[in-house]
């Protein structure tokens, strides 16, 4: 035992912490630390940017009364103050975006600025007999479907804290009435992270409440993020701004919501599980019609009819915007057509309903209003669809379609598909992305230059940093930000501390930003700016508040993001078998190493092993959040090890982790 002991300062547990696991929400950010930006040499935005959105604002009516009178039709209540968590952490402050009122500033695109106006509408809402909405008080809404008993409860948006905050808003004004069903309409977590201040398991158990959601629901709500989840997690600080002030110059709305509200998060499992096209349901009383739309915002999804109340609910495949069809913070591609062609199945469903409500923004009242809303939202994804695959057909590639192609008129004044989140370039570019690939069958892009080394020599060939940076001030003065920003990428990558340099690219990407119409696109350029100015964020997304939602994670998923961690480099020629026993779960992994590639299988451990690492389902998860250290894995009543702990320690070290907070405007 001496030459174990020896060695218990080698293991190195941190390779099961998986900064895979820390931005386990996908779409999702949060309360990493908030900076106020410097701000830029021109608060009210450049004399180019403020021509470019007085341009803009001459195109449409963004006054758009009818809109506002749906946003606030039904208006009940509105909640003040913050809500926090059990430490005292602000987790939603519900005045954060009381600057959002008026006109638009110069500092922001005049159509965006009027998505921010329709999202501060928040609180609660009536939506017609029987059926509520609480909004604002997330990314998303929490729907409330009147019962024989009590309330069915539509998406539980994204943290316990919001989550219990809505229901006690609710409750305050409608009633003190028990949950007596839960519906998940889809997999993303902003509509199932708060469900533990919705309802716990036990009472769920106890009182035999339906937790209804569609079919691959649990894989895909534990597994979305978890492979990919650091570098995720990271784009995701761009996406939604979690950095940024708010105010005119930063953060002022995201698209589909105001923000997300990032505490803790759990997940109820859901004991009905559709698999069917359409399946009817009664919950507590109430009439459900469901339809499945797998593949299409979400991997796993449903819409759904209530044909007493002649109600319909899209869930997230239609709202008032344009969605995407590949997410900034990165995921695989959605399918355009498939999406099409499922609004084009709801104008059937939605023939006898007399409003349509959603799980983001505000309903749509009248048949014939919702007849023309649901059209446009489908000729929308169909024409990007079609179009860039006519052009595609007619030999341009992505980047070349993306610039010219545009919406027809009576798409474009159609607001309810503006690029609010998602925007007709990028979605061009995931549709190519779909069929075709990276590869734009130009030889020379069949084995590019790195980044860094093209940046080298496109810097050598134009005589250095300095004729580069004075070439992109020019282009900044004469308002070309994007080739500004195309030059001075370059310049940043190769002299990273160049003060000229990153200052005329910050201001460039502040330009870019206060001209967005996507708060998507308009967050990632300020971010950007800010990263600039302040450098990356000292910490990653915090992963203390997923415990809940990882309790729900299946172990093989963690074992997966560890084999895409192993260092190939550090594992070649180390051939090793470890066995993980999780002696709660009755559950035992052999995991082995060979031709620098980690395998595991569900086994019952081997004897020849090099090792065998005994140890409870909690303490494993504490590993993974970063709670547990290696002193804790050897000193711990909750773990054992046998064998050599040498080879145990060698096991972790070939693990590696990323810490999310690596630099996206400079190179690491």
């Amino acid at each position: 035992m001496q030459s174990s002991a020896g060695s218990s300062n080698k293991v190195n547990a941190k390779g099961l912490r998986l900064g895979l696991v820390c931005a386990l929400l996908g779409m999702l950010l949060s309360s990493c630390s908030r900076h106020e930006a410097e701000p830029s040499s021109e608060q009210g935005g450049s004399m180019w940017a403020q021509q470019a959105n007085q341009a803009l604002a001459q195109q449409n009516d963004y006054s758009d009364p009818p809109s506002f009178e749906d946003a606030k039709r039904g208006f009940i209540a509105a909640p003040q103050g913050q809500v926090k968590n059990a430490q005292g952490q602000v987790i939603w402050d519900f005045d954060a975006f009381a600057f959002v009122k008026g006109q638009a500033p110069a500092s922001v695109n005049p159509s965006l600025w009027r998505q921010a106006l329709l999202n501060n509408h928040v609180g609660l809402f009536k939506v017609s007999s029987g059926i509520w909405q609480l909004r604002g008080f997330d990314l998303a809404n929490m729907t409330l479907i009147e019962g024989k008993t009590g309330w069915i409860v539509v998406d539980a948006l994204t943290s316990q804290e919001t989550a219990a905050a809505a229901m006690a808003f609710a409750r305050l004004h409608l009633g003190n009435k028990p949950v007596s069903a839960l519906v998940f309409t889809h997999s993303h977590a902003d509509h199932f992270g708060g469900a533990l201040g919705v309802i716990t398991a036990d009472e769920v158990k106890r009182r035999q409440i339906t937790v209804l959601a569609p079919s691959g629901f649990m894989a895909e709500a534990t597994s979305e993020n978890i492979l990919m989840g650091s570098a995720m997690g990271r784009r995701a600080m761009y996406m939604y701004g979690s950095r940024l002030p708010h105010n005119a110059q930063g953060l002022i709305d995201n698209g589909l919501g105001k923000a997300v509200a990032f505490g803790r998060m759990g997940l109820v499992a859901p004991n009905l599980s559709l698999s069917q096209a359409q399946q009817e349901v009664m919950l507590d009383g109430v009439r459900f019609v469901f339809h499945n739309v797998p593949g299409s915002e979400a991997p796993s999804e449903l819409t759904f009819h209530l044909p007493d109340f002649k109600a319909f609910c899209g869930a997230e495949i239609m709202g008032h915007t344009l969605h995407n069809l590949y997410t900034l913070r990165g995921a695989k591609v959605r399918d355009a057509m498939q999406w099409a062609a499922y609004l084009n199945q709801s104008l059937r469903h939605v023939e006898n309903s007399e409003v349509v409500f959603n799980q983001h923004h505000w309903p749509v009242w009248g048949k014939e209003k919702i007849q023309d809303f649901i059209r446009k939202q489908r000729d929308t994804y169909q024409f990007i669809h079609d179009q860039t695959v006519r052009q595609i057909n007619a030999g341009l590639n992505a980047s070349e379609i993306a610039e010219t192609l545009q919406l027809p008129k009576s798409l474009q004044e159609h607001l309810n598909v503006r690029g609010y989140y998602g925007t007709v370039r990028h979605n061009v570019k995931a549709v190519y992305q779909h069929y075709m690939g990276w590869f734009d069958a130009h030889p020379s892009n069949l084995d590019p230059l790195a980044p860094l080394q093209a940046s080298q020599k496109y810097v050598e060939l134009m005589g250095g940093v300095d004729k580069v940076v004075f070439a992109a001030k020019v282009a900044y003065e004469k308002g070309e930000f994007r080739w500004a920003s195309e030059l001075l990428k370059h310049a940043v990558y190769v002299d990273p501390h160049n003060k000229a340099a990153r200052d005329i690219l910050a201001r460039s990407f502040d330009q870019l930003g206060f001209m967005a119409e996507s708060a998507s696109w308009r967050n990632f350029y300020l971010t950007g700016a800010l990263e600039l100015r302040e450098g990356p964020p000292e910490k990653g997304l915090p992963r203390e508040g997923m415990i809940d939602m990882l309790l729900q994670t299946p172990v093989p998923r963690f074992l997966e993001a560890m084999a895409a961690s192993l260092d190939g480099k550090k594992a070649e020629n180390n051939d090793l078998k470890i066995n993980l026993v999780l002696s709660d779960l009755k559950e035992s992994y052999v995991i082995q190493i060979e031709n620098a590639v980690m395998h595991f299988e569900k086994s019952a451990p081997h004897k020849d092993a090099n090792a065998t690492l005994t140890l409870t389902h909690a303490f494993f998860l504490q590993m993974v959040i970063g709670k547990a250290g290696a002193k804790d894995l050897l000193l711990s009543e909750h773990t054992k090890i046998q064998g050599s702990t040498l080879d145990l320690a060698k096991f972790f070290y070939l693990i590696d982790q990323s810490a999310g907070t690596f630099p996206i405007v400079t190179r690491p």
